[in-house]
């Protein structure tokens, strides 16, 4: 094993104490249809709202935003583990049943939102830069909209999903 490769291995067991807010990232046009469980996701600006996404270079998500040029974040609440679930598994480019968990509309690029997700954001990529395996994508939002409701987001921490401060399940950890 290189120093890098420790590097990484170190670095990814670092970030996995870092609780995250989940998201569904998802998308729909000429490329296809698709989405996928994020959690690399920020706020950039209010002036224009903006959000950063990073995407794998790898996957299916990325082809189709890339195609599209479009996409929206949906975040999820502490109840919405089985949404967080059905979008975290890999499609291996196939079309599958993703979508049939949780009610979906388009609010203004056509991308797919959850109608009952904590928040929605709805925008475009404006700018694109890949880094390592990943793209970092900047979006300047069309559409936001967010819950009357209070539910607290669904958070991923130690390689498992948390709500209300609790955990809601665990993945193994992998050998180093």
């Amino acid at each position: 094993m290189t120093v890098k490769d420790k590097n990484a291995t170190r670095y990814r067991e670092a970030m996995s104490r870092v609780a995250m807010p989940v998201h569904v990232v998802t998308t729909d046009g000429p490329g296809g249809r698709h989405g996928a469980t994020a959690t690399a996701v920020a706020s950039v600006t209010d002036s224009p709202p903006t959000l950063l996404v990073c995407l794998n270079r790898a996957s299916t998500i990325h082809t189709r935003v890339t195609e599209n040029a479009v996409l929206a974040v949906n975040v999820l609440s502490g109840d919405q583990e089985a949404v967080a679930r059905a979008f975290a598994r890999s499609s291996g480019g196939r079309e599958d049943d993703r979508f049939a968990t949780g009610e979906w509309r388009a609010l203004s690029t056509g991308a797919p939102t959850l109608i009952d997700a904590v928040a929605v954001f709805d925008g475009r990529v404006v700018e694109a830069r890949e880094i390592g395996t990943h793209t970092v994508l900047i979006v300047e939002l069309d559409a936001v909209d967010a819950s009357d409701d209070h539910r607290d987001g669904l958070l991923y921490h130690r390689r498992g999903y948390r709500r209300d401060g609790a955990t809601v399940a665990r993945e193994p950890t992998p050998a180093a």
